[in-house]
Parts: C-alpha cells; sequence; structure tokens
C-alpha cells in the first residue's frame, strides 16, 4: 500500500481505503457479520489504515462493526465517520427517502459510544445542504468537539443527490475544511473537477467515493444485464447502463498494453488528482479486496492517457447530448 497526507492534516491515509457501507448496509447485498469482519481484518492486513462510515449506515452499525472487527487496533488506524442524518426519533421513512438532518453534538457522544473510542480521527458532516454550512453554531460545536480531544479534525462530504458546487465551495473557502469528500470516476467527473483549483489554492485534502461508477468501471454491469422490473428505479437504471456500455466501449484503450485491471485503473485516474488522499471503492468480496488494494502499485496513466479521457469525457464519448451525464446518477 501506498500513503498519502490528508491536505493540511497530520493524518496519512492509505491511497485506497475502505468505504464502510459496503459491509453494512446491504445495498449491493446482504453480507454475513463473519464475513464482513473478515473482510475488513483483511483490509488492514493488505495496508488499509482508512476506514470510512457514518452514524446512518444500518443506523449505527457501519460504526458498531468496526469495533468488533478491529478495535485492539485503533491506534493504528484512521477512522472518519460522518454525521447530520437523525438515526435518534422515531421518523417514519418510506424506501430510500431521504431522513431529516439534526447536526447536534448529541451524534458525536453516539458515534464515540458505538466506535469504542474517545476519539474521532475525522468526522465529517453528511450531504449538508448550504444552510448547515452557513451555520456558525454548527462550526462553533465542531470547534469545541476538537478543542475536547472528541475529534481530530472535521470537514464535509458531498452526496450524489444534495450537497453539490455550492456547498463544496463553501465548505473549503468559508469554513475552510480540510478535508472534502466528493464522488469522482472517469466516467463522473463534475462537480468534481471544479473543486480542484479551490481545493489546490485553499491546500484541502480531497476523499474521492465512487471511483468505479456504481459498478461499471469494475464489471458489476454488462451489456447483458438486466435490473429487476419491480424496481420502482429500474427504467432510469436500465438507461443508464445502456448509455454506460457504450462510453466502456471508448475506453478499451485503457486496458490493452497493462496487466491492470480496468477495476485497477479507474482508482489509479482518481489517485492522478494529486489533492486527493484516499479513493473509497466499494468492496464486497476478498477478490474486489485484494484487485483494489493492489491499485496504487500499478503503473500511472501517462499524460497522453489522462488528456485522451478528458478529451472523450468534454465529448460524452462520442454519444452526443441525448444520453447525458446525469443519467450516471440515476445508478445509485
Amino acid at each position: 500500500m501506498k500513503y498519502r497526507k490528508l491536505g493540511k492534516t497530520d493524518l496519512e491515509l492509505s491511497e485506497v481505503g475502505f468505504g464502510v457501507w459496503s459491509v453494512s448496509t446491504g445495498w449491493w447485498g446482504k453480507l454475513d457479520e463473519r464475513d464482513s469482519v473478515a473482510l475488513l481484518n483483511k483490509a488492514r492486513d493488505l495496508g488499509m489504515n482508512f476506514f470510512d462510515t457514518a452514524d446512518t449506515y444500518a443506523d449505527g452499525y457501519g460504526e458498531e462493526i468496526m469495533v468488533k472487527a478491529l478495535g485492539s487496533h485503533r491506534h493504528e488506524l484512521v477512522i472518519g465517520t460522518k454525521f447530520g442524518y437523525d438515526i435518534y426519533s422515531d421518523e417514519v421513512r418510506t424506501g430510500h427517502t431521504e431522513r431529516s438532518q439534526d447536526f447536534s453534538r448529541y451524534a458525536c457522544e453516539q458515534s464515540l459510544r458505538r466506535l469504542g473510542t474517545d476519539y474521532i480521527d475525522l468526522y465529517q458532516l453528511h450531504n449538508p445542504r448550504l444552510s448547515a454550512i452557513e451555520s456558525d453554531d454548527l462550526f462553533e460545536t465542531l470547534e469545541d468537539l476538537v478543542k475536547e480531544g472528541k475529534i481530530r479534525y472535521y470537514g464535509t462530504a458531498l452526496g450524489p443527490d444534495i450537497g453539490w458546487y455550492e456547498e463544496g465551495e463553501a465548505s473549503m473557502k468559508e469554513r475552510k475544511v480540510p478535508s472534502l469528500q466528493i464522488i469522482y470516476s472517469i466516467l463522473e467527473q463534475e462537480p468534481a473537477r471544479w473543486f480542484f483549483p479551490i481545493a489546490d489554492e485553499e491546500e484541502t485534502g480531497l476523499l474521492s467515493s465512487v471511483p468505479h461508477a456504481s459498478g461499471m468501471l469494475d464489471g458489476t454491469y454488462t451489456k447483458d444485464t438486466v435490473f429487476d422490473q419491480s424496481d420502482h428505479r429500474s427504467h432510469r437504471r436500465q438507461a443508464w447502463l445502456d448509455a454506460s456500455v457504450k462510453k466502456m466501449a471508448a475506453l478499451d484503450f485503457l486496458t490493452n498494453d497493462t496487466d491492470a485491471t480496468i477495476g485497477q485503473v479507474a482508482i489509479k485516474f482518481v489517485l492522478a488528482q494529486a489533492r486527493i488522499a484516499s479513493v473509497l471503492p466499494n468492496i464486497v468480496s476478498e477478490e474486489q479486496l485484494v484487485e483494489f488494494a493492489g491499485a496504487p502499485h500499478t503503473p500511472d496513466l501517462d499524460a497522453e492517457m489522462l488528456a485522451r479521457i478528458n478529451e472523450l469525457y468534454e465529448d460524452n464519448f462520442h454519444l452526443g447530448e441525448e444520453a447525458g451525464r446525469a443519467a450516471l446518477r440515476s445508478s445509485r
């Protein structure tokens, strides 16, 4: 494994981190706890030291599993968690509708308890709206938590559905957060690419999730995939898949002269941005874990390759405007 410093912090993160959502939420298939714990331990054995979770993942289980798997190694790890969604009230939700948000101090105390630790390395606002970022009270509370030693650093984690350019810009420029988590991949480069010059100017450390474009860049989905018609999103997801398969055909050159897999190349593309300290792929099997953990030691993408990728992206992979990039987001 290779490691990078997160912005102006003193946190050294593995270039490939572990997004605990994949072993705690069931979004990519339910894993037995024994298998989840084994994956987390294998990740540490492979040199991963950064584990990113959230209080809302399975109503706290995404934090509880960390202490079950890695509790005895706490001081070897960099633990990031997120807060802001209200998991403590009796609010009734339907399907995947968004929870109400509540950025209260109480959430931190509960995360510390579930994680079995007395400090959190990186405490992140989870999909905050601009109003939360503009709240002086919220950031005074975060500063108090730093002074008390309960968190080392705080940052912002932007999600796919809310919290995009304005939220990221305000987090970096106005709140000077040392860390910003974004979505970035070969197939989905905006608004991340708008953040890079700001991050350079502010010396913000970046974390990148969804580097495999929700499964297109790691072989999860192919042209033969058919989504379950009972899924209310199936029509939109099928449209995304059809467009994405056509885009992938234009990227065959990425694996022509290398032993690296497309999943590893996708990670190397993200790591080509010097401001990105760690990439957080979805990991649900030991095979994926070993493949992705090995990505930092595969060849870098040269300037010609990166330029060719950017040209394809600018031209929407020769698909025209009707296959707009927004289709990617419907897959999540």
